[in-house]
């Protein structure tokens, strides 16, 4: 197959071209504006495959999208392409409305006229899978409640109302129109290539230069953490074999709060590779609270358990520890990601 990957060069998205490339005989292409976020130092590997292709292409630029349907020919659409980070929604949501639901709903457009014209068993084989968060269900005031696939939606930020708002989207161009889609919310992810701007690699790189750690209010905040590589696998078994017009939640099974999460962080490093300062959880600070700040998101994932046998592969403790190493390893790309050196040097500069 073809698979269409938007946001390919971000962190979820470059490690479903990873898994793509490194675990089926399937072609990829990657649709990628290459806005801050997006890395192509995170694609080394794939990029070498004769199965990957990338367009640097904003999905609000609806000629270029028909451009690239037309050119690449795709069996099915992966659509991760998004502006995710909750402080940066709170400090500019424009950006998030124009992206996340404009740029979608200009995505849903050129996918369904592309689909309506596509010979009967290509038009039957296609899907359009919408890759989400469990952040538009808002927050669980219940400590034993947990998300379902019919939460009702209640978003408490600009980015998980923009994301709200694309789910919608794509319910309603299935529901009208009959576009084969599938939606996947999916909870706290973490793992290799993460942007140095999130909790844990934050946590790690701060540690290590002994700047403060910072955390919002008590740190009491529960969130379910996702490796990054589980949720791939599962992305991939949905848009392969998940059914049309359905949502899957997707989770780690592992609540925890972000405060245990950085000291599970500092515990790693003290173990791994101490500081001749003592332990690392002298740095942890407390700071104002997040506006808007949701206390505990937990997900439900019975039903792509049930449906796709599908299931984390790596508790918590298991991934941290992978993700923390993978860290100390690759320091060289966390230095090119901090000064903007990749960046620049894709514009040339």
């Amino acid at each position: 197959m073809k698979i269409m990957v938007t946001g390919g060069a971000g962190f979820i998205g470059s490690a479903v071209i990873r898994y793509i490339i490194n675990e089926t005989d399937d072609h990829v292409i990657n649709v990628d504006k290459l806005t801050y976020a997006g890395n192509l130092e995170s694609l080394v590997e794939a990029i070498k495959s004769d199965r990957y292709s990338f367009e640097q292409v904003d999905i609000c630029n609806r000629l270029e999208l028909i451009r690239v349907f037309k050119e690449h020919k795709p069996d099915l659409v992966m659509h991760l392409a998004a502006e995710s980070h909750v402080d940066r929604s709170i400090d500019g949501p424009a950006i998030f409305i124009e992206t996340n639901i404009v740029g979608t709903y200009t995505l849903l457009e050129v996918s369904c006229e592309y689909w309506q014209e596509l010979g009967e068993q290509r038009k039957e084989a296609f899907r359009f899978h919408h890759i989400s968060t469990d952040e538009v269900y808002g927050d669980l005031e219940n400590p034993e409640g947990l998300f379902t696939e019919t939460t009702a939606y209640q978003p408490s930020s600009p980015y998980s109302a923009s994301k709200a708002s694309s789910d919608h989207l794509v319910r309603a161009w299935q529901r009208t129109y009959g576009l084969p889609t599938l939606i996947t919310n999916c909870s706290n992810n973490y793992g290799p290539y993460h942007f140095p701007e999130k909790l844990i690699p934050l946590v790690i790189l701060n540690a290590l230069e002994g700047k403060v750690l910072p955390v919002y209010g008590q740190g009491t905040q529960v969130r379910d953490w996702l490796y990054v590589e589980d949720h791939a696998r599962a992305l991939y078994k949905v848009v392969s074999e998940g059914r049309i017009g359905e949502t899957y939640n997707i989770g780690g099974h592992n609540e925890i709060q972000n405060i245990e999460v950085v000291r599970e962080v500092c515990s790693l490093l003290d173990e791994i590779k101490p500081s001749a300062n003592g332990s690392y959880n002298t740095l942890i600070r407390y700071v104002a609270d997040r506006p808007g700040h949701d206390l505990r998101y937990a997900i439900n994932a019975e039903k792509i358990k049930k449906e796709l046998d599908w299931y984390p592969r790596e508790s918590f403790r298991t991934g941290i520890r992978k993700t923390v190493e993978w860290y100390l390893n690759n320091l060289a790309w966390c230095k090119r990601v901090q000064d903007g050196s990749y960046q620049r040097e894709r514009l040339g500069l």
